[in-house]
Order: structure tokens, then C-alpha cells, then sequence
């Protein structure tokens, strides 16, 4: 049985109808999403009313399964295999304003793209839809892949090879959070992570960019600040950007690997906003797989 793909947005992003995420795939239709997703990289599934058990072993077809820390030291409302993107408290209440989480969560409206702080960084991030506000809220997405193309040739020769140092610290100093939780300061140090990279699922080369990136490593920390704030402004201009409004219901997944995104603002006083996310981990950091490929290539 074939699925049914309709795009999106002109170069990415599409949403996927003729399948039941809480019934099993099997690798026939498996594939045929997989490939979908190495192609558009932002895949809306419709009218999935998945369980958390669901989610997670859909999104385990494509790798391991991340945990998420608490942060902000906050007592966690859901199992550690799903973040809670939400407004909720542990006890069914809409959080406080002055919550360290929710101070934490605002990091999520700046451009990122999730766990490029970890070494081994995400491959993809699927985002389950359980109550919505009716205004607001909206994720949007950036393709990072038509990004790199549409870059001048000397900018590209100017790109490759560099490595950016990324941190969790870096993307939440600039929301003005420093409350982490004593143990993230050791679980999370800084790490590397290439600024170009070759994007598997398509074989396209990508920025590889997100809030979280600090600056170049080897270049003044001004001066690498400067460059990596350049390209994330220049890879979120609108002809790469794809708005998602959700529905009740919606899965959306995303490629990490080359796409940035960012939450937009709610009334989180007045509308209370449920979401499940799940994270598969990639497989190598990203400057060892580079290492591999030139060691392959010679």
C-alpha cells in the first residue's frame, strides 16, 4: 500500500496520510516514510491520536531513544523518554510564570535544533499534538540543506571544515537562565560539532546551526559568534521556512540533522498546551563522523 505525500511548503516539508501510527508499520510502508523523511525532512502526520507508549515505538524504528535530564531540577511530569513540551505542572495545573521550567522552556523560541549540545546529537524529534491553545503556539522550520545551496560558492569554501563549539549554556544565556540543575554542569559539558555537513538520508550537504552553537573553534569568540549568528539570520529567511499551525492529534517529526526550529508564543496564562516529544539519537558526533569519511575517502 502506497502513502499518500503532499507537500508543503515549495522545497520541504510535506504531511503523510494513508497510515495508523498506533498499529505497527510494516517495512514496506516503513520505508516508503523513511524515504519521505530523507527527502522533505518536516513530515506532518494528521489525525494520530497516539498513546506515549505508541510514540515511542513508532519514533524507535528510526534509532535509541533519548532521556531528558530535569533541567531546571523540577520534579518531571512525564517518563524520561518523553520531553514535556507543555505549560502543565505535576499536577495537572498551568504552570506559574516565574517556574524555572518555564524559564528553561522560553529557550525553545529562539532557532535550534534539538541535542546538538550532546555529543552524540539527535537524528530526528517526533512531536505529538494533546491539547493546543486556539491562538499561537505554531512551530516553525527551517531547511538548512537549501540554505547551504543557495550560500555563495566563497562563503561554502569559507564554511568548510570549521567546528563550532555547542553548549545548553550558551542557548540559555542568552534568555537570561542560568538555574540548571547541579549533575547538567557534569552530564553536559561543551562540545564540537561541525558547522557543514554531509546529511545521510540524501546525500546533500547542510549547515548544521542552532542557538545552542557558542562560536567557531580557533577563531576569536566574537568573530564566531558573529559568523554562526550571520547564518542562522541568512537560513531563516522565509523562502526556507515552513510554519506548522497544529491540530489536536498531529505528529510532527523533524531531521535535526538539517533543519533548525523554534517555538512561537501562546497565551500560557490563559490556554493551557500538552505536547510529547520523543528524540532518536544519531549515531556518531558529528567532527568524528567527518573524521571517518576523510579517513574512508583516503
Amino acid at each position: 500500500m502506497a502513502i499518500a505525500i503532499r507537500p508543503l511548503h515549495p522545497i520541504f516539508a510535506a504531511e503523510i496520510r494513508g497510515v495508523d501510527l498506533r498499529e505497527p508499520l510494516s517495512q514496506e510502508v516503513f520505508a516508503q516514510v523513511e524515504a519521505a523523511f530523507n527527502e522533505y525532512a518536516v513530515l506532518v502526520f494528521p489525525e494520530q491520536p497516539l498513546s506515549d507508549e505508541q510514540q515511542m515505538e513508532f519514533s524507535r524504528r528510526f534509532g535509541p531513544l533519548e532521556t531528558n535530564p530535569s533541567y531546571a531540577g523540577n520534579k518531571l511530569r512525564l517518563r524520561a523518554e518523553i520531553a514535556d513540551i507543555s505549560n502543565i505542572d505535576t499536577e495537572g495545573n498551568i504552570q506559574p510564570l516565574d517556574s524555572p521550567r518555564r524559564y528553561f522552556s522560553l529557550g525553545n523560541q529562539l532557532w535550534h535544533t534539538d541535542s546538538s549540545f550532546k555529543h552524540v546529537p539527535a537524528r530526528c524529534s517526533l512531536l505529538s499534538a494533546r491539547e493546543i491553545p486556539p491562538t499561537g503556539g505554531e512551530t516553525e522550520f527551517a531547511d538548512l540543506r537549501a540554505a547551504y545551496d543557495a550560500l555563495p560558492e566563497e562563503r561554502k569554501s569559507l564554511l568548510a571544515g570549521l567546528v563550532v563549539e555547542h553548549s545548553i549554556y550558551r542557548s540559555r544565556s542568552q534568555i537570561g537562565f542560568a538555574g540548571f540543575a547541579r549533575e547538567i554542569h557534569t552530564d553536559l559539558p561543551p562540545v564540537r560539532q561541525v558547522l557543514v555537513r554531509r546529511h545521510p538520508g540524501s546525500g546533500r550537504m547542510t549547515l548544521y546551526l542552532a542557538a545552542h552553537a557558542s562560536h567557531v573553534v580557533g577563531w576569536p569568540v566574537e568573530e564566531g559568534r558573529k559568523l554562526v549568528e550571520d547564518l542562522i539570520a541568512f537560513a531563516t529567511e522565509p523562502q526556507f521556512v515552513y510554519s506548522h499551525r497544529w491540530r489536536v492529534g498531529d505528529l510532527v517529526m523533524w531531521d535535526d540533522r538539517c533543519t533548525m526550529h523554534r517555538g512561537r508564543p501562546y497565551d500560557e496564562v490563559k490556554y493551557r498546551r500538552d505536547m510529547h516529544r520523543t528524540t532518536v539519537s544519531d549515531e556518531i558526533n558529528t567532527v568524528e563522523r567527518a573524521a571517518s569519511a576523510r579517513g574512508s575517502a583516503a
